[in-house]
């Protein structure tokens, strides 16, 4: 895929367990772009969680998430909202399993990096970025500065 200037959704989800059938989707944060171009967002959250680490991990920016009861909820409006879009995800091991989404595209090979717990820290150095929770926000920057660098080589 080319990033730069296909359609694509980047995708970050957080389940209460890695397991589907033992969790729930606590969140999801995606950008919907077209090459470099921001379409649209899509940041939902359950209003309750019932996993104290999960819950405390999405205590950021408030203000910024629609709340819904039930993680069906969130998956009906998913759904919608990525229709015929390719997903680009940088956690293979339950996002494909909660979203049951067609095909997912790992980012690591867009970005010349690898897949690491780190992979945060090692994208905020690489590309000089501002930490920031919004992880789907970070690869997007870091989409940026990579084809900025691509056409400085060229």
């Amino acid at each position: 895929m080319n990033l730069e200037k296909e359609k694509y959704i980047i995708v970050e989800i957080i389940p209460t367990h890695p397991d589907p059938s033992k969790g729930k989707l606590a969140q999801i944060s995606a950008l919907k772009l077209e090459g470099l171009q921001l379409l649209d967002r899509f940041d939902y959250r359950l209003k309750e969680v019932d996993n104290r680490d999960v819950f405390n991990m999405i205590q950021y920016d408030k203000t910024s998430f629609t709340y819904v009861d039930q993680d069906k909820d969130i998956l009906e409006k998913w759904k919608a909202f990525s229709k015929g879009f390719p997903i680009v995800i940088f956690e293979d091991t339950y996002t494909k399993d909660y979203l049951q989404n067609k095909k997912f595209e790992m980012i690591y090979p867009y970005l010349n990096m690898k897949k690491s717990h780190s992979f945060f820290q090692e994208l905020i150095h690489k590309y000089q970025l501002e930490p920031s929770d919004h992880l789907v926000d970070l690869i997007y920057e870091a989409i940026i500065m990579e084809s900025n660098h691509k056409k400085g080589e060229e």
